[in-house]
């Protein structure tokens, strides 16, 4: 396999197969979401970490839709891969489908796009390659990833902008004897 064919999104591609139990279930006797969510960052991090090659820690889940509940005994099927990457970021998507062990039948139950950091052991952040899409399917995923980025982005700094104005914000209410301020 040539260097180029291992950045390609199709090279990052996981498939990762659960079957639902009962402990991984609520009362309901639907899959709990945080252990979707566990399956999912797995899913997606092997994806990023054959892409880099390099270790991964999880940035974020942007975006994660819960589309149909997942019932104890189902199949479950996690199809991750890179969608885009940047200097030392990766987005993974994730897409989740559901299958009755009993009929065949598959429902899209779940997607998800999460964010990771190449490292190296020291912890600091690493370049990762360029990802080389090949198809049209993989230059939509490439420029919808940048559209997330930006909205990240943009949510990011928000989040900053609220911090910094936060202590004083908190400091100024204090002042003022007002109780029940955050």
């Amino acid at each position: 396999m040539s260097a180029t064919r291992l950045h390609t999104p199709c090279a990052s591609r996981v498939l990762q197969t659960q079957l639902v139990l009962p402990p991984d279930t609520n009362a309901l006797g639907t899959l709990f979401g945080g252990r979707l969510v566990e399956w999912i960052d797995l899913a997606a991090g092997v994806a990023c970490q054959r892409h880099s090659r390099l270790r991964v820690v999880t940035a974020s889940i942007d975006d994660l839709h819960f589309i149909r509940a997942i019932k104890v005994g189902a199949i479950v099927e996690l199809l991750a891969q890179v969608n885009a990457t940047w200097r030392t970021s990766m987005e993974a998507g994730v897409r989740i489908e559901s299958e009755n062990p009993r009929t065949g039948e598959r429902v899209h139950a779940c997607t998800a796009y999460l964010t990771f950091v190449a490292q190296g052991d020291d912890g600091k952040s690493l370049p990762v390659p360029p990802l080389l899409p090949e198809t049209a399917e993989d230059k939509r995923r490439q420029a919808d990833a940048e559209v997330r980025r930006s909205e990240r982005l943009k949510r990011a700094q928000a989040r900053r902008r609220q911090i910094e104005e936060t202590p004083a914000l908190q400091l100024s209410a204090a002042a003022n004897g007002e109780e029940g301020t955050k």
